[in-house]
């Protein structure tokens, strides 16, 4: 038999079964993101909207307006948006992957009702994401909750500052998202540390080694792949990140500003909003290309401790 008739024959039963599925996933996973990619080469906007995919055909202007045209609202907006989702996405794993480790760190321990202290941490985190913008936008407010607390009960600041406004719009929309996020990161931490042998530590003690050492040469090495996964998980929510900010600004009807404005929010708008459907493929293709970017650098960097056994 050749090698061809003896795969066959070996799993040919099983790519019968299996091929109606994977053709179909095929089909709605790249269909539609080859579709999205061959708009953002056509004028398709409100009054070519009739011809969809038989719009006129711009090739790459609609990536030269985004990229290059000064003139270009469109343009602004997105440059605007991609450095604050950087940056958003940085502060946001920075300190949900902290908290979460530090509370693990915490709970790990004897502790007086630490069964309820698990429970109640994790309370955010079973709250919807559109459920918490809407929440937390009420609190914002000049006379929200937060102002209460910080100007009229602890007095930490001398006037109630507008959350919803200029650069503290970026502070408004990073504290609920860590809010809600740090839950999840805190329980997958906490079962990673209840895995590492206490024999360890024992050993470490006996040679003197401090905390700070145990943590550093023991706890860590051993936390490597969980927090590369977690930070893969945080960045891929963090650069699609809509809800919240979403929510916290008039259903989507407010503008959330420079500070406030990210990638998808900002997509949506001009795109659903200003019914630039061409120009919002192109920017939606660009923003794939630049998540793939970012997800390559990540393993480049965690590429060993994936191979971890």
């Amino acid at each position: 038999m050749s090698a061809w008739s003896r795969f066959w024959h070996r799993y040919g039963l099983a790519y019968l079964f299996v091929g109606p599925a994977l053709l179909g996933m095929l089909l709605v996973h790249y269909g539609p993101m080859l579709q999205g990619i061959y708009m953002g080469f056509l004028d398709l906007r409100l009054a070519t909207l009739r011809q969809y995919l038989g719009a006129p055909f711009v090739g790459l202007e609609n990536y030269r307006e985004i990229l290059f045209d000064p003139q270009s609202t469109f343009r602004t907006g997105f440059v605007y948006a991609v450095r604050t989702t950087l940056l958003y996405a940085l502060v946001v794993n920075a300190l949900t992957l902290s908290l979460g480790l530090l509370f693990a760190h915490v709970l790990n321990r004897p502790l007086f009702l630490r069964g309820l202290w698990r429970t109640l941490f994790l309370l955010p985190w079973v709250v919807p994401s559109y459920v918490v913008g809407l929440l937390w936008g009420f609190m914002w407010l000049k006379n929200g909750v937060i102002n209460t607390l910080l100007v009229d009960v602890l007095h930490v600041l001398p006037e109630k500052p507008h959350w919803l406004i200029g650069p503290l719009t970026f502070v408004a929309i990073v504290l609920p998202t860590v809010w809600r996020s740090w839950p999840f990161v805190m329980v997958t931490y906490l079962a990673a540390l209840q895995t590492v042998p206490q024999e360890l530590y024992e050993a470490a003690k006996v040679d003197g080694a401090t905390p700070w050492q145990r943590f550093r040469h023991i706890t860590w090495p051993l936390l490597r792949p969980v927090t590369a996964i977690l930070l893969l998980y945080g960045l891929l929510g963090t650069l699609y990140s809509f809800n919240i900010v979403y929510m916290m600004f008039g259903h989507g009807a407010g503008y959330p500003g420079e500070w406030g404005d990210l990638l998808m929010t900002n997509l949506f708008r001009n795109t659903f909003g200003m019914w630039n459907f061409g120009l919002g493929a192109a920017a939606s293709t660009l923003y794939m290309l630049l998540t793939l970017v970012l997800i390559l650098f990540w393993y480049r960097v965690f590429r060993e401790d994936l191979k971890a056994r």
